[in-house]
């Protein structure tokens, strides 16, 4: 009879664990990157609405780490940017963070906690954030007077990005996942 090593026995779980050097490490490489990717649209000229390249490292955070580093990576990214660089802009930057955090939290806790496909978790906080945003938006009255055709300039162009980001994101997570776990197995 085989002896299991001890990370044998959490393969069930969907996501990885939350703490620890090295999932706290990837952590903030995730966060780096939801601030470096906009960064390097903007300086480069591909357009940040199409391809809303801070929500993938915020929804891989998610599906990777759950709904704490989910929540985390989608918090801290937007201010961390704007911080740093100005953009997000102001007007936006609470509507934004509050969607960012949305997708984070909301596909890690789906995933983590009720342990729901991947591609369902992604596409369920895909939309739960773009209502939070437009929520958000319009409570604060920092859209135009025109709601509809701000609501629809703002969310059109990302349906690209989303499109993509529920058939992606779930197969890197997984491959993510599955070489931490061999990493751990092996290092034992």
């Amino acid at each position: 009879m085989t002896l299991l090593k001890p990370s044998a026995m959490v393969l069930d779980k969907p996501t990885l664990a939350f703490s620890g050097i090295r999932a706290f490490v990837f952590q903030f490489l995730l966060i780096a990157a939801a601030v470096l990717l906009p960064l390097i649209s903007h300086v480069s000229g591909v357009p940040v609405q199409i391809l809303l390249p801070m929500h993938w490292p915020v929804i891989l955070a998610g599906l990777v780490y759950g709904w704490r580093a989910g929540f985390l990576t989608g918090a801290l990214a937007p201010v961390v940017s704007y911080l740093l660089s100005g953009f997000p802009l102001p007007d936006i930057l609470p509507s934004m963070t509050a969607e960012l955090l949305t997708y984070g939290f909301v596909t890690g806790l789906l995933r983590e906690h009720m342990r729901l496909n991947p591609f369902l978790s992604v596409s369920i906080a895909l939309v739960l954030g773009r209502i939070v945003f437009v929520l958000s938006v319009l409570l604060a009255n920092s859209a135009v007077t025109h709601y509809l055709e701000y609501v629809q300039a703002a969310l059109t162009p990302g349906l690209f990005a989303a499109i993509f980001q529920i058939a992606l994101l779930p197969f890197l997570a997984n491959w993510w996942i599955g070489q931490e776990r061999r990493t751990a197995y092996e290092n034992q």
